[in-house]
């Protein structure tokens, strides 16, 4: 990649990686301030209940200046900018900690699936609400029997003579409760099993026949929701690819939600490392060999965890990817579950009281429990290595 190897290319309206970086950080140093100064840090995973009207007035305003939708092309609303450049923004961004984004799934998930499978309709009809941030998406993925074995989904659709009939529950969605569409697979044809006869739905959340009902989570917050279908409805043509082909379709939304947001995310882990590192020091645990030695082992793990990112976009940019997202989802996550874990041991005993709420370091512990689980779990990534870039067995089946 060519920003990993310290080259300078030229990008949006011919400024170059190093002018764009600037641009960026005037920007957000410019913007950052007077009604959105108090947003800095301000939510992400476990914390999405932090000042989210707040956020997503941050986010329009983002949108009005032309910071959303980077990598898309021109003739959808984005800026066609190159990886370096998204890479770039994504790293600037979290650098100013600015709040976390409230309309992710659409701009990062939905919209690049739509954009490389969708129709012409379904472009005009969807883009500009998610580039504009006047229109927010969940992912209707995960179900109580399909969660990590996604291929088990249950939830079907069938087509009558007014669109199509949706009939059951996918669970762990996130901000459904706020989201005004979801992409949900479904079964669409009846008997079909596994991988087949699934197929990829854009469905109206505020309707009758959906219902959404938060879960209450360790850290006290309630992001993830439970959504349940009955005989709610979507129109016949809001189905991506053709009917019987959701899983290549819910397979490349996967691959679009490990992109360039990850190297963001990872500056964010820093920051978090930074605080524990401080907290260390000032409370003598920074003397202990064994905990000096594993934040040394935790610094050398985001390391590994960036040089392994920029290697997986440039093989996914190149076509030439293979199974480097499983592995990238391992590292990210065990490390981070791992972090959680080494903040409660350098807070010692004050890592089992709080008055009020929880702080951001035991919030990070007890989120951090699930890096391993969602978004594919540890099993499921090592299923995938193994049998689909190592060509080993595949695992016995029931």
């Amino acid at each position: 990649m060519d920003g990993s190897q310290g080259q300078v290319r030229q990008g949006i309206s011919g400024a170059s990686d190093v002018e764009f970086a600037a641009e960026v950080r005037q920007w957000l140093a410019e913007n950052l301030n007077g009604e959105y100064a108090a947003l800095r840090g301000l939510g992400g995973p476990g914390r999405e209940h932090e000042a989210f009207e707040e956020r997503l007035a941050w986010d329009r305003h983002l949108a009005a200046s032309g910071w959303t939708c980077l990598g898309w092309p021109e003739e959808h609303g984005g800026r066609a900018a190159t990886l370096d450049q998204q890479l770039i923004f994504h790293e600037e961004y979290a650098k100013a900690d600015a709040p976390a984004r409230v309309s992710h799934v659409g701009e990062e998930l939905l919209g690049p699936t739509l954009i490389a499978f969708g129709t012409e309709e379904q472009k005009k009809r969807f883009l500009p609400g998610i580039n504009t941030v006047s229109e927010l998406w969940c992912q209707g993925y995960s179900e109580p029997g399909a969660g990590s074995d996604l291929a088990n989904v249950s939830t079907t659709a069938r087509l009558d003579d007014e669109g199509w009939v949706i009939n059951g529950q996918k669970i762990w969605t996130s901000l459904a409760h706020v989201a005004d569409w979801c992409f949900v697979l479904t079964r669409t044809e009846p008997g079909s099993k596994r991988h087949a006869g699934l197929s990829y739905l854009l469905v109206p959340m505020d309707q009758p026949g959906v219902t959404v009902r938060p879960i209450n989570q360790l850290t006290g917050t309630s992001e993830f929701n439970e959504v349940f279908f009955e005989d709610a409805r979507t129109e016949a043509d809001l189905v991506v690819g053709e009917p019987g082909d959701g899983w290549r379709i819910a397979m490349g939304t996967l691959t679009f939600e490990r992109g360039v947001s990850t190297l963001g995310q990872q500056v964010g882990f820093a920051r978090e490392l930074d605080g524990i590192e401080e907290i260390a020091q000032r409370n003598g645990s920074a003397a202990d060999p064994i905990l000096s030695d594993r934040l040394a082992r935790a610094r050398i793990g985001l390391s590994v965890m960036r040089a392994h990112a920029l290697r997986t976009l440039a093989t996914v940019d190149a076509g030439t990817g293979g199974g480097e997202a499983s592995v990238s989802k391992l590292l990210w996550a065990n490390w981070h579950r791992g972090l959680g874990e080494l903040a409660m041991d350098v807070l010692g005993a004050n890592s089992l009281t709080y008055e009020e709420e929880l702080t951001n370091l035991q919030r990070l512990y007890l989120f951090t429990r699930a890096d391993t689980i969602y978004g594919g779990s540890n099993e499921v990534q090592r299923n995938i290595i193994s049998e689909r870039v190592l060509g080993l067995p595949r695992e016995a089946r029931p």
